[in-house]
């Protein structure tokens, strides 16, 4: 039986004074499809839920692991050396809650006074360079023969969650580097055999983040979530073309 309900908590409500907690993903899903966005932040109508990616989750911990060992000692790793990347791994007291390595849903948070809402975000990694600038790091995990690039149409979206999570750090009073850095861990496939393991090639691919579009999407995000109209659907939205083929034929 689908275990799927109208939800009934964490809901905007444009009479409360608490500050509302919008996630990062959410920014992302407002920018997706408004009406998507309206349903699930205002009437507690979500889209399905989409199964957990164990192996890029397990990939993602083990190279938090690797880049920890290193920000105990102060060192480089040598993929930064091999990039010519001038910076260590950042040591902040706050970087557990930042990364959510308690699994709390916690992150690095900011209220944007201007509208009141709560911006959070949860970030895999922070390097730092000899001018105290903080570099934002985002490990990916993939399987593929083709070269990595960040110009396919599916990784803007890994442009705006860096592009984002660089002015969430601004806001809270860091200097942030216009860098940010990408590490992609890519499964072999030419192997002969399987052996249980999977061996993984490591690259840096830099992006140089513009977060001025964040701002004016919290505020077009705020009007949105304060309207009593549900708005207009993204034509481009898959979900809702199904849902108007469902009624459709319903």
């Amino acid at each position: 039986m689908s275990k799927y309900q109208q939800r009934k908590r964490n809901l905007y409500n444009p009479k409360s004074k608490i500050p509302f907690r919008l996630s990062r993903g959410k920014i992302d899903l407002f920018l997706e499809c408004p009406r998507c966005f309206y349903l699930d932040r205002r009437l507690g109508l979500g889209r399905p839920s989409m199964p957990g990616w164990a192996l890029n989750s397990a990939v993602d911990q083990l190279l938090k692991n690797e880049f920890d060992l290193l920000r105990k000692s102060g060192e480089r790793h040598q993929l930064m050396k091999h990039y010519k990347i001038d910076a260590i791994p950042f040591a902040h007291p706050d970087l557990p809650l930042w990364r959510d390595d308690v699994f709390k849903f916690v992150g690095a948070s900011v209220i944007h006074q201007p509208t009141g809402l709560e911006i959070c975000g949860i970030i895999d990694d922070l390097w730092v360079n000899n001018k105290e600038e903080l570099m934002i790091v985002d490990y990916k995990s993939t399987s593929t023969s083709q070269e990595i690039s960040l110009e396919d149409e599916y990784k803007q979206n890994y442009k705006k969650q860096m592009e984002i999570y660089q002015w969430l750090f601004r806001k809270s009073g860091f200097k942030v580097n216009k860098t940010g850095y990408f590490v992609y861990a890519n499964a072999g496939r030419k192997r002969p055999k399987f052996d249980a393991r999977l061996e993984f090639e490591l690259q840096i691919i830099p992006h140089k983040g513009d977060d001025s579009w964040v701002e004016p999407t919290i505020v077009e995000i705020k009007k949105c979530l304060d309207s009593s109209k549900i708005p207009d659907s993204n034509p481009d939205c898959e979900f809702c073309q199904y849902r108007k083929l469902i009624k459709k034929e319903e």
